[in-house]
């Protein structure tokens, strides 16, 4: 089913419009600013190529009592691609910035919830990083703060993640060529097969909901996914993680083959303060393979930390329960 929203947006310091999208559930439109700015804002963050619909359940259950907001990357949804052709992460928290102060300037003034999906991990935690008054309490799910090998001394991993951004800056010329043929695959019969041999989908991934995703990257630039890919190859954020002292949740999916489990479990343990949750038979994808439970966690963190009216949820425990705070 469509989201009922309306859309505004930022502009970066190149002219570049970014889109932000506030959820007003079954409020009226015209009325639904004022009726929404009163409520605690959880703010969404996506990942690399990520379509709105992979929310869609965090979205059901929270714009119900509170006011959700989500936004686009450069050259994602209703964002314009960048016009300075910078994709690199400090850009994109750049315009993270920007949002969250824009959704608390039209909101009631305070600092949004942040729940941050794959790479939107690592935007959030450079966030956090720049501005820690904007980041109040995060969820961090299926997402690390660097790509695996990042942030370790030991020379392998170091060395193959310099072979890999070899590979991204070897390979960006050949881009005019591969494109198509990318965008050919996304849009065959076998995209969704494809993916779940690889192990990135789960059986129980709903197809139609892949398949949007599909369609959405067939419309996208592939300058601009590529750059952000890239840059995201660059750099890291586990510096940041020991720094981090305001209420966070980790969800991992134990068959997520992209972000490998061994590495949100890094993160675990670089957070002992955090709570976590293990989503088992599910994969990357897992915000639509597992949506309900992880919807369910999320509801449950924010009654646990006061920052939603106690009794309206609870954590799913199918999957794997939220742990307590230590102490």
């Amino acid at each position: 089913m469509p989201y009922r929203r309306a859309t505004r947006h930022v502009t970066g310091p190149d002219g570049t419009r970014v889109a932000w999208h506030l959820h007003f559930g079954s409020v009226r439109e015209e009325s639904a600013e004022a009726e929404l700015a009163d409520r605690r804002t959880v703010l969404l963050t996506n990942g690399i190529g990520t379509t709105e619909n992979f929310w869609r359940y965090i979205v059901g259950s929270l714009e119900q009592d509170h006011r959700v907001v989500h936004w686009d990357y450069r050259g994602h949804g209703g964002s314009e691609n960048s016009r300075s052709g910078d994709y690199r992460i400090p850009v994109h928290v750049d315009d993270l910035e920007r949002v969250t102060e824009a959704v608390m300037a039209q909101g009631d003034g305070r600092p949004p919830l942040h729940v941050a999906f794959s790479m939107g991990v690592r935007v959030l935690l450079e966030l956090y990083r720049k501005r820690p008054d904007l980041v109040p309490a995060m969820t961090l799910i299926a997402g690390t703060p660097g790509a695996p090998g990042s942030g370790v001394d030991r020379w392998v991993p170091r060395a193959i993640l310099a072979a890999t951004r070899g590979v991204f800056r070897a390979m960006t010329p050949a881009l005019p060529v591969a494109a198509p043929m990318a965008h050919a695959v996304m849009g065959s019969r076998f995209a969704y097969p494809l993916g779940r041999a690889v192990g990135a989908l789960r059986a129980r991934a709903p197809r139609a909901d892949i398949d949007e995703f599909m369609k959405a990257l067939r419309r996208m630039s592939p300058e601009a996914y590529w750059y952000t890919l890239r840059g995201l190859a660059e750099g890291h954020a586990w510096d940041v993680v020991p720094g981090v002292r305001v209420p966070t949740l980790i969800i991992a999916a134990r068959d997520d083959t992209l972000v490998p489990f061994r590495e949100m479990e890094r993160l675990r343990d670089a957070m002992p303060h955090a709570h976590w949750m293990r989503v088992d038979d599910a994969g990357h994808a897992g915000l639509l393979e597992a949506g309900t439970e992880i919807a369910d966690a999320v509801r449950g963190f924010l009654v646990q930390h006061g920052m939603e009216p106690p009794g309206v949820g609870r954590a799913s425990e199918a999957d794997g329960p939220v742990d307590p705070l230590p102490g």
